[in-house]
Order: C-alpha cells, then sequence, then structure tokens
C-alpha cells in the first residue's frame, strides 16, 4: 500500500513503485523516482511545478483583441502583458496547491509521479505556502492594476481554481465545466481589459473548444490508467471511456460549427472576405489531426501534442496566417 513509502527511515520515497511490489527497502534504488540535475534540487523543482511550459495557454489572454485587430498599440501590448502575467501567477498558484494537495494520488500515475512534489523534491508544506502567497498577490494586483471587470473576472478565477483543488474536482462533470471556465476566462480577459465587445460566435468558438481540450485530456488519461482505475484523478472511475468520447467529439463539432457560422456570417452589413472563409479549412484540419492523438490515448499532454506535432503546428501556421488576414479585412 502507499502508506509503506512513508515508513522508509531516511529513504527517499519511491513514488514509481507499483503496490505489488515487495515490501522490504531498497535503499540502492531510492533516488530513482527523484530527477537528476537542477530538476532534483528544490529551484529546480519549484520551476517545474509551476509549469513553465503551461504557460503558453495564458497567451489567451490575446484572443479577443487579436480577433479585433487591435494589437498594434503599445498600450495594448502592456495592459496584455499585465493581464498575461497575473493569469500566470494564478495559475501557478494553482499548480502548487494542486500538486502538495494530489501528491500521494500523483505517485499512482505512472507519469505523474515525476511531479516534484509527488516525488519529494519540493516539500508539500511549501508548495502549500508558495501557491497560497501567490493566489492571494495576483488577486491583489488584479483589483489595484486593472479595470473592474478584469480585476473581478482574475478573482472570480483564482477563487474557483482554489475551490476546484479543494472540492470541485470531485464532483461529476462540474470538473469538466471548471476546467473549460478556465480557458473561457483567459481568452475573455484580454477583451475586458481593452473593453472590447466579445462576440457570441467568439464565445461559443472558445468554450466547446476549450471542452473539446479538457475532455480529450481526460479520455487519454482513462485509456491510460484504464477503464474505471482512478489513478490521479478519483473521478476517472466515475466516467465511463464511452462518455468521454462522446463528450470530446460534441464538443469538437459544436465548435467547428459555431466557426464555420461565424466565418461564413457577415458582421453589420460587412461582406465575408475569402481569407476569412479559407479560414475553416486549416482549422477543421487541426481539429481533426488533434483528435488523432486523443483517440490513440496520447493527448494527456496537450501542450507537448501542440509544440512537437509538426503538421499540427503547420496547420495551425496557416490558419493562424489566414485569420490575421482576415482581420485586415482581405
Amino acid at each position: 500500500m502507499a502508506e509503506r513509502s512513508t515508513l522508509t527511515g531516511s529513504h527517499a520515497p519511491h513514488p514509481a513503485e507499483p503496490a505489488t511490489e515487495p515490501r522490504h527497502s531498497a535503499p540502492a534504488a531510492a533516488p530513482a523516482g527523484r530527477p537528476r540535475g537542477f530538476a532534483g534540487t528544490l529551484p529546480g523543482g519549484l520551476l517545474l511545478t509551476v509549469r513553465p511550459r503551461q504557460w503558453v495557454k495564458n497567451l489567451l489572454v490575446v484572443a479577443a483583441p487579436a480577433a479585433a485587430g487591435q494589437l498594434a498599440a503599445v498600450h495594448t501590448v502592456l495592459e496584455l502583458g499585465l493581464v498575461f502575467a497575473l493569469f500566470t501567477a494564478a495559475a501557478s498558484a494553482v499548480y502548487l496547491l494542486n500538486d502538495a494537495r494530489d501528491a500521494e494520488a500523483d505517485r499512482a500515475h505512472p507519469d505523474k509521479c515525476r511531479r516534484p512534489v509527488a516525488a519529494g523534491t519540493v516539500p508539500v508544506p511549501l508548495a502549500y505556502s508558495l501557491g497560497a502567497l501567490l493566489a492571494l498577490a495576483s488577486a491583489v494586483a488584479a483589483a489595484l492594476l486593472c479595470n473592474t471587470a478584469t480585476a473581478a473576472l482574475l478573482v472570480t478565477y483564482v477563487v474557483m481554481q482554489i475551490a476546484y483543488c479543494l472540492r470541485l474536482k470531485r464532483v461529476l462533470v462540474v470538473d469538466l465545466a471548471v476546467v473549460t471556465a478556465g480557458f473561457v476566462m483567459r481568452a475573455m480577459s484580454g477583451g475586458l481589459a481593452l473593453e472590447i465587445p466579445l462576440s457570441r460566435w467568439f464565445l461559443i468558438t472558445a468554450g466547446f473548444g476549450a471542452l473539446f481540450m479538457v475532455a480529450g485530456k481526460r479520455y487519454s488519461e482513462a485509456l491510460l490508467m484504464g477503464e474505471g482505475e482512478g489513478g490521479t484523478r478519483a473521478l476517472l472511475r466515475e466516467y465511463t471511456v464511452g462518455y468521454l468520447r462522446f463528450v470530446w467529439q460534441l464538443a469538437a463539432g459544436a465548435a467547428v460549427l459555431a466557426y464555420c457560422l461565424w466565418a461564413l456570417g457577415t458582421d453589420a452589413g460587412a461582406g465575408v472576405s475569402l481569407c476569412r472563409q479559407l479560414s475553416m479549412v486549416p482549422l477543421i484540419l487541426a481539429v481533426l489531426r488533434y483528435a488523432v492523438f486523443i483517440d490513440r490515448g496520447a493527448a494527456g499532454s496537450p501542450e507537448d501534442v501542440l509544440l512537437r506535432d509538426r503538421a499540427l503546428a503547420v496547420t495551425a501556421v496557416c490558419w493562424g496566417l489566414l485569420y490575421g488576414l482576415s482581420v485586415a479585412g482581405l
């Protein structure tokens, strides 16, 4: 059982060991679960825990201003930089609190057992303390430095994510909704900061697109752990693989449909640009490409898929170019 890893004296715990391993201690294998080099130090462990690679998600703060074609002014860039930094601090706080709370459960996961808190590189009390400090600092900074709407959104995000760590992650379906809402809040924040109206098509596409990614990640984790096995997420015992497949397929279809309706529609009587219509093609291809990884159970880390798959990256660049040209009126 997991309890025996805390009874091995001064030796480090074995987070990667299955529960069926022999009960005697194995001093020679003790360091195996800990990262080596800088990653095995406290500063390196803290850096890994706040997940710098996932900070790319916070670039969603530019989504609404980019859609409105309002990224040229220096004031805009500075304002979005501030919002990006605040969401990064808030998200880092959530990662610290989440990893501290889930340290024991993470040790049962084949990949998450290597997380610094689960591996013992970062002490659990330190992760709790730094997480609480970052959460409070980001909320206070937002109240002092941002407009009322942006500050209210970020404070709501912090409170909602803390509630997620404490309780909501164990409530069926609500856990999917909370994580999805976190992505949508990021996408909304840039528009609120710059007082840009948010269209219904933008919100629908962003919402269902986020649900597609979240449900796809849960589906991949369910395939990896095996249906009915909770691993690091207790709710995976409640979700069936079939249900999660239904959710991510429904979300993908709704997101694509909303985007196509926007791309083929008209805004205030203006004509529809050719680039705006053509942008549907790479977007649909990107969704289909990403769905391949979900179906294989290889989308447990969406950032890895997005950053490492060359074909997906090229498709995303093509979509970005066409979308940018459509914003420019071409």
